[in-house]
């Protein structure tokens, strides 16, 4: 799951989105509580924040459990999902021989 880790300075950022990576259970409880304040119930979910010294020094503590992403980076995986989801033209494959097939 850290194939999508933030390698950018998040400072910049006014939004940040924040994906919870790692299970709740066998985390300590101040771990827990600052899970809850940020609303991050179940693993792989994503929620929106606004980048403040609040949020940043929430996110510091538990920082092992979450993945953080600037806007850009999260438009940018969410397309790619999108892409690799996408429908793609059946492949048709012809069992005959190419001189069986002229003859019909």
């Amino acid at each position: 799951m850290n194939a999508f880790k933030a390698q950018v300075p998040i400072a910049w950022s006014p939004h940040l989105y924040i994906t919870l990576v790692r299970g709740i259970p066998g985390t300590r409880r101040l771990h827990k509580r600052t899970l809850e304040a940020l609303r991050l119930h179940k693993c792989n979910r994503t929620v929106m924040r606004w980048n403040t010294p609040t949020s940043m020094g929430m996110l510091q503590q538990v920082k092992r459990l979450v993945v953080i992403e600037t806007e850009e980076m999260y438009k940018a995986r969410k397309q790619n999902e999108a892409n690799h989801q996408a429908l793609r033209s059946p492949l048709v494959i012809n069992h005959l021989p190419a001189s069986a097939s002229s003859f019909s």
